[in-house]
């Protein structure tokens, strides 16, 4: 077998590639914990029994991590699973071929929400490093199509044991590549495909998805930041897009074959962008498609609720091309606006109106107001966890602190560390380490906008927190009056970012 005590190995990409190398591959989905695996019981059994066969050997490697890491870091996700690689390259490339011609059909025939809906809803890994690594077993469950289904139960045979942490759900073994966070490596991606001797059909499926996505998000605009929202500009901007089936034609094919400016796309640069060519379906087709499906930014504005407070009114048919809300929350300093980030606190009310929150706490650690953003929540029945990141200098290091609330501390405490890569800095994804010992200084960092939009980066936030024997506690804490300033973040299907407008309280 070939085993990797590292982040994010277990691939269908890397399984397929391996098969010559060895008969079966140990590796972990998610991001490892930082103690990495437990090797004493399993080598020492092993060592008792070295005729054990390899997956009863995998079996116990699995078990000794998952054991270790439950033991020792709290909170903290853990995946590994064992694959036959001969069974996988044997069963695998026809299914995966069938499911991915079925991604690129149901786009063709423009049910390209079908797809967007489906890989929003599926597992993610390393969500807030945004590499758009997915559980192909979900993915494939969530298309609800017969080659999905297929595909699913081929890759199910083929991983022999596999073991989740209690706080990850809907991780099946293998993960693979499809973009959604961002585009700027499906070029990347299909060229290492192309090396590797993966069928052209998978290939083809991501480009189809992302050429249609980014067209989504070039014709739409979004808000983009949050800055219109913060100086009073966005109903300045109007209501939706504005564009027919016409001027879409000419506003993609500007920016397609004219060179467009790509900036305000996460990951696209200009030289990153061959895989809009490969876009099947006509331009006026896709244009249809994008004027009917659209988002109508003229419901980011506030009403009153009737009752004292505020509220988003939307048509359902609006709702259904939203994937996710998030509460941003912003602190007036007197001078600009501290972002404190977002969370998923927010209630519909019984007509499905979005409620503007009357009570303005946010999260703190050790006392000190800190930005926090929301990564994910995993229910298994009455179960629950959320987690998310504070942003912080560990010891003058860029690093996000992993804040984790569950059914046994709903108030929250920091699981872990992770390092915080700038962007270019590398590609690698960082394991998760231990919480900071005592001794430790901490300097809490967030986004911070002046009163006319301008942007400082790692903008120091209250004092430097030195880590004491009682180590670090998680609580909530009231802003003052007046200095709160929320807005609403709205995802649509496209991935594009709108802002309601501000609210002050």
């Amino acid at each position: 077998y070939v085993g990797f005590d590292t982040c994010l190995m277990a691939t269908v990409e890397n399984a397929l590639m391996l098969d010559e190398f060895a008969d079966y591959m140990i590796a972990s989905e998610e991001t490892e914990p930082g103690i990495g695996w437990y090797y004493t019981n399993w080598l020492t059994q092993f060592g008792r029994n070295t005729s054990m066969s390899t997956p009863e050997l995998g079996k116990l490697i699995i078990d000794e991590f998952t054991r270790a890491c439950n033991v020792n870091c709290r909170g903290q996700k853990t995946t590994l699973s064992i694959t036959d690689l001969a069974e996988l390259s044997a069963t695998v490339p026809d299914k995966l071929s069938a499911f991915s011609k079925s991604i690129s059909g149901l786009i063709q025939d423009k049910e390209y929400k079908t797809v967007s809906d489906a890989r929003y809803q599926t597992r993610e890994f390393a969500q807030s490093s945004r590499i758009d690594q997915v559980d192909l077993v979900h993915l494939a469950r969530n298309m609800g199509t017969e080659e999905g289904r297929a595909l699913a139960d081929a890759l199910s045979g083929a991983v022999k044991y596999n073991r989740c942490s209690s706080n990850m759900s809907n991780a099946y073994g293998l993960s693979i590549y499809f973009p959604y966070q961002r585009a700027g490596y499906v070029d990347s991606a299909v060229n290492t495909y192309s090396q590797i001797g993966m069928d052209s059909d998978y290939a083809n499926a991501i480009r189809e998805f992302a050429a249609l996505e980014t067209s989504g998000q070039v014709v739409a605009g979004g808000t983009g930041s949050p800055v219109p929202s913060l100086l009073g500009t966005l109903m300045e901007q109007g209501g939706g897009t504005g564009l027919s089936s016409a001027d879409m034609i000419g506003s993609l094919l500007t920016s397609f074959m004219g060179g467009g400016d790509f900036s305000a796309i996460s990951g696209l640069t200009g030289s990153n962008t061959e895989f809009l060519f490969g876009r099947s379906m006509p331009d006026e087709e896709l244009a249809d498609y994008l004027a009917e499906y659209q988002f109508d930014r003229s419901y980011l504005a506030f009403q009153s609720n009737g009752a004292g407070g505020y509220e988003i009114s939307m048509p359902e048919e609006q709702w259904d091309l939203i994937h996710s809300v998030d509460l941003q929350m912003f602190y007036d300093d007197g001078t600009g606006y501290i972002d404190l980030g977002w969370d998923n606190a927010y209630e519909f009310d019984d007509d499905g109106d979005l409620q503007a929150p009357e009570e303005t706490t946010w999260l703190a650690i050790n006392g000190q107001t800190v930005a926090y953003y929301h990564l994910d929540t995993t229910e298994e029945g009455d179960s629950y966890q959320i987690t998310g990141r504070v942003p912080a200098l560990l010891n003058g290091e860029y690093v996000n602190l992993i804040l984790v609330f569950d059914n046994e501390t709903p108030g929250g405490y920091v699981a872990g560390v992770i390092s915080d890569y700038k962007e270019g800095e590398t590609d690698t994804v960082a394991k998760m380490s231990l919480p900071p010992e005592t001794g430790d200084t901490l300097d809490f960092i967030c986004d911070y906008y002046s009163y006319d939009g301008t942007y400082e980066e790692s903008y120091m936030l209250g004092e430097q927190l030195t880590v004491t024997d009682d180590g670090l506690t998680v609580s909530d804490t009231v802003l003052s009056d007046g200095s709160a300033v929320m807005s609403f973040r709205f995802t649509d299907l496209y991935h594009t970012e709108y802002w309601t407008e501000s609210l002050s309280r």
